[in-house]
């Protein structure tokens, strides 16, 4: 759904802890761990920790202290724990927006749609493992629940703003949002589908989602002509 603390390798650079001695104003040597200095690198060592414990067990001191840096300066990366596994979620719906808006008005809405979603959600190959952690741990552990819902939230609005302005609808119109959340459904059945076959490809998941789904309405469409043709 789709990202390094950014989902797609783009780091947020920040300033590190700078535990100063009290005398003179010099800096104390470092030992142990290098400190973190990427929201990514950060993120990184947060979803190993949750992989390897569960994400309840792992609190922010424990990523902080394994990340080599302070529980301030985790804050300053990360509102809460929660907002860890997402990465910068808010930079990429912005990328997706702009995807969108970017498509030509002669395309049809479902193949804009299709294919700004398969651009979210596709990575280098590099990078699969990494996503695979993150998206388990997002989908299997209940207490992220609420805080997804969230996410999810702001994920359909990109989707029915845009198909609004498509279908000349106001934003809040039904079928905008009914197709901001079969969009959403899609891309969550194929993330399912993905997690539990390490062969499988997610973006032709998705597009056989879009496919199939297509299909089965447009064949219900043909039915209903059909019924009013005869009766």
């Amino acid at each position: 759904m789709a990202l390094s603390a950014e989902w797609k390798g783009v780091s947020m650079k920040t300033t590190a802890d700078s535990d100063r001695a009290t005398g003179g104003g010099a800096a104390r040597p470092r030992t142990g761990r290098a400190k973190a200095t990427t929201a990514a690198e950060l993120e990184r060592i947060g979803l190993d920790l949750f992989v390897a414990r569960g994400f309840d067990a792992v609190t922010v001191d424990d990523i902080a202290s394994a990340a080599g840096i302070g529980r301030r300066t985790f804050f300053r990366y990360y509102a809460s724990k929660n907002d860890l596994p997402w990465g910068d979620f808010d930079g990429l719906l912005r990328g997706m927006r702009e995807n969108l808006d970017a498509i030509p008005e002669d395309v049809p809405l479902a193949a804009a749609l299709r294919q700004a979603i398969i651009d979210f959600n596709a990575f280098p190959a590099s990078d699969m493992a990494h996503h695979r952690r993150r998206m388990r741990v997002l989908l299997e552990s209940q207490t992220l629940v609420a805080h997804s819902a969230l996410r999810y939230a702001d994920w359909r609005r990109v989707v029915s703003d845009f198909s609004a302005s498509r279908l000349a609808l106001h934003p809040d119109h039904v079928l905008p949002n009914v197709i901001g959340r079969v969009c959403l459904a899609i891309s969550l059945a194929s993330y399912e589908q993905w997690l539990h076959d390490e062969k499988a490809d997610l973006p032709t998941l998705i597009a056989a989602g879009f496919k199939g789904l297509g299909a089965i309405f447009a064949a219900h469409d043909e039915e209903v002509t059909r019924a009013h043709e005869d009766a």
